[in-house]
């Protein structure tokens, strides 16, 4: 399951329409579950696809301070296997089969390439949104661990008693805009190397 956090002024409702309204066509259904700060949709295809394999992948959006967490899920693959399969079948049979075959190709390597679409549909949503996996302005402060004073990001020492702040500035994640310290050096939440 691949985790991202966007920060900014966006509700999971926000992105639950975005991706209805992108989805809920041709061969894919889209239900939601839930309202409010936490909602589950699923993207399947239908259970008669007109061409192609069958899938289904399950997003889960809920409300974290100043912004969504979205999860998506693993796809589920075993439909499109079976049909790639026998398309592989049909055309060392006979190669031109394969012009017979190609609605599912083309259904296939768009039931392959869904997460990837997915999560593009949430990108552009979140920046539509003006939300992004950067740190928001309201949750960009440092608290001294000497004195407990919040202080300003990119402040070198703390405003009230001088202490050095460097190591305390806290920054996310290029990956999944999780939340991180100058001290990580992977990221606790997507496990990407931050830091050589």
């Amino acid at each position: 399951m691949e985790q991202r956090i966007y920060h900014g002024s966006i509700k999971p409702q926000d992105i639950s329409r975005a991706i209805i309204l992108h989805f809920n066509r041709g061969n894919w259904v889209v239900q939601q579950y839930g309202q409010g700060d936490r909602i589950g949709v699923q993207i399947a295809t239908n259970r008669g696809p007109v061409s192609g394999g069958q899938t289904a992948l399950g997003i889960q959006i809920y409300s974290v301070e100043d912004g969504v967490a979205v999860e998506v899920g693993q796809q589920a693959w075993v439909g499109i296997a079976l049909s790639v399969g026998m398309t592989a079948l049909s055309a060392l049979r006979n190669p031109f089969s394969l012009l017979g075959r190609l609605d599912d190709i083309a259904q296939d390597y768009e039931n392959i390439t869904l997460t990837e679409e997915v999560w593009r549909v949430i990108d552009r949503t979140a920046r539509a949104m003006g939300a992004g996996l950067s740190l928001s302005d309201r949750l960009r402060r440092v608290v001294c661990e000497y004195c407990g004073t919040g202080n300003p990001v990119g402040e070198g020492s703390c405003v009230a008693c001088g202490a050095p702040l460097g190591h305390s500035q806290p920054g996310t994640c290029r990956n999944c805009g999780y939340v991180i310290t100058d001290a990580d050096r992977i990221c606790p939440n997507c496990q990407a190397v931050l830091k050589a």
